[in-house]
């Protein structure tokens, strides 16, 4: 009598799990899908690091394609070189931080957007480096400001993003917030600007702020240890889930 009674209380139990049991499933394939994103993303970000690395150590630097080959995916972080004059008056400050002197303080300012006039007629818009707040008027850092003809080295960039939480520009003092190369172009009257622009190396200034070869290489891949942290999860759930239902099953066998 009484195993049939403990068999009967067994089945509702196990009918009792069904419920908690499938979504503690389908966590679990969500948990385990996360982990496996995140191997897939790390492979991605790899890649892209050695397509960065390799690209920015190319020798010669290429030539600034032509408007019929323009593709901004394509080419992004290709190292180029162009010739030509730089449009001062048309200057762009994006607002900005670089590494300071001391490690681990960043120093606030901007990044130098100037077009550069090449000698066929063609303008790209060139990110020439970063100047502190207090250099932010051009008369104050005279030294670098490169008259007459000029050559510039660096990497090809696409427009950044706006993020939600980054203000709009304020086209009353020309100030932006992000380098949106057609948004700049535009409202510096530069039709037919090339698509992205040239973030310069730190040769491209010998004379002063602003201070190139700001871009930074060494991106962040962190992906391998946020897989194993929710796989981590994974298998907690799993032993949690699984503690839980034996004792629900068997709970009474060892009072």
């Amino acid at each position: 009598m009484e195993a049939g009674i403990a068999t009967a209380e067994r089945r509702s139990a196990l009918r009792d799990l069904l419920a908690p049991g499938l979504a503690a499933l389908a966590c679990l394939g969500i948990l385990v899908a996360l982990g496996t994103w995140q191997l897939e993303r790390r492979a991605w970000k790899e890649a892209l690091i050695a397509r960065i690395v390799a690209r920015s150590r190319a020798e010669p630097p290429m030539a600034l394609p032509s408007p019929a080959s323009w593709d901004p995916a394509r080419d992004e972080f290709e190292r180029v070189r162009a010739a030509g004059r730089f449009l001062h008056d048309r200057e762009t400050l994006v607002h900005g931080l670089a590494p300071g002197e001391t490690p681990g303080r960043a120093l606030q300012g901007y990044y130098v957007v100037t077009p550069l006039r090449l000698d066929d007629g063609r303008v790209v818009l060139v990110n020439r480096g970063f100047v502190p707040t207090e250099l932010k008027n051009p008369r104050d850092r005279a030294a670098g400001q490169v008259e007459g003809a000029a050559t510039v080295t660096g990497m090809l960039r696409q427009s950044e993003a706006r993020g939600m939480f980054v203000p709009a520009p304020n086209a009353a003092t020309g100030e932006w917030f992000n380098r949106d190369v057609a948004g700049i172009a535009a409202a510096r009257d530069l039709p037919g600007a090339a698509p992205y622009l040239i973030e310069a190396d730190a040769t491209s200034n010998p004379g002063g702020w602003p201070r190139g070869g700001q871009l930074r290489v060494d991106l962040p891949n962190n992906h391998l240890q946020y897989a194993f942290t929710w796989y981590g999860i994974a298998l907690c759930l799993v032993g949690v889930f699984g503690a839980f239902a034996w004792r629900r099953v068997h709970g009474d066998e060892g009072a």
